[in-house]
């Protein structure tokens, strides 16, 4: 099994497929490599596609040291991907928990970035502290659930959020498919990532200094029904200068697997537009 080594020793599984221009996916919460694969046979047709579990994702390594699970390592394991695979500028595509991530790479990295998608971003992020505490104490009562139960009932428990619901019903297969790969996952590295990640990163408010800087051309993409991200997707868009913003009607979190032919349009369009420079071609250039 294909694994790279990232800069703190933590061993990282992944994929690719087909030749091109980089193309980094990087997946969520609740997902793994696998997840990404309506977007690795669309665009491995035309792009070199690459896909990878993160830390605390088997068959990754699944580190017992709280502190390999802080935001700087999750942004630096993708620049680890890209160097190990000799890639040197990437479109890279982040959904939710990605999505933050890859954020942190075009602020950091931005001449590593042809692109930078951010789907379903945001959660706990909001102007009020009080709301923010409320979901890192979500985050740290995810953890302990996590902690206490084997990871096929977790997986049933967490998959069953309010913002999985539009999929649940509209797309029942679909669902079940996903919770299916959620229940393989290993409930140390999801308490773990709960617990040290997502109850710790910094929110987009926080990040809002270097956001408003932010270099990469930029696509978020939001579902109407993701409850959790669309006050910060609108938040986003309004704050870094590169941003465009594209909102799918009756579509939830898991919008990349829900909604995906109308999810890869939008890729196609990004990535064709800023590989040829054109990304903000409605504006007046300076």
């Amino acid at each position: 099994m294909p694994h790279i080594t990232s800069h703190d020793g933590t061993r990282l599984y992944y994929e690719e497929a087909g030749t091109g221009t980089p193309v980094v996916f990087v997946h969520e919460f609740a997902a793994d490599y696998r997840t990404w694969e309506p977007q690795m046979q669309r665009f491995s047709r035309s792009h070199r596609c690459v896909t990878y579990s993160q830390r605390g994702y088997p068959p990754s390594d699944i580190p017992n040291d709280p502190d390999k699970y802080d935001q700087a390592k999750f942004r630096d394991d993708v620049i680890a991907v890209m160097d190990s695979l000799k890639i040197d500028r990437a479109h890279v595509v982040g959904h939710s928990m990605g999505a933050s991530t890859a954020l942190h790479v075009g602020i950091k990295y931005p001449d590593r970035c042809i692109s930078v998608v951010a789907a379903g971003c945001g959660y706990g992020s909001s102007a009020d502290p009080k709301t923010v505490e409320a979901s890192r104490a979500a985050s740290r009562d995810n953890a302990k659930m996590f902690s206490s139960h084997t990871m096929e009932e977790g997986a049933r428990i967490y998959g069953d959020g309010p913002t999985r619901q539009s999929q649940k019903y509209k797309d029942p297969r679909g669902y079940a498919h996903f919770v299916k790969m959620l229940g393989e996952h290993s409930s140390v590295g999801h308490a773990m990532t709960m617990a040290n990640l997502q109850a710790k990163r910094p929110t987009l408010y926080d990040m809002e200094a270097d956001l408003k800087k932010f270099k990469p051309p930029l696509l978020i993409v939001v579902g109407d029904e993701d409850e959790w991200c669309v006050d910060a997707s609108v938040y986003l868009r309004r704050t870094a200068p590169t941003a465009g913003l594209l909102v799918v009607p009756r579509t939830g979190h898991t919008i990349t697997s829900e909604e995906p032919d109308k999810f890869n349009a939008a890729l196609a369009e990004l990535f064709a537009d800023a590989e040829r420079g054109r990304w903000l071609a409605h504006k007046p250039s300076k």
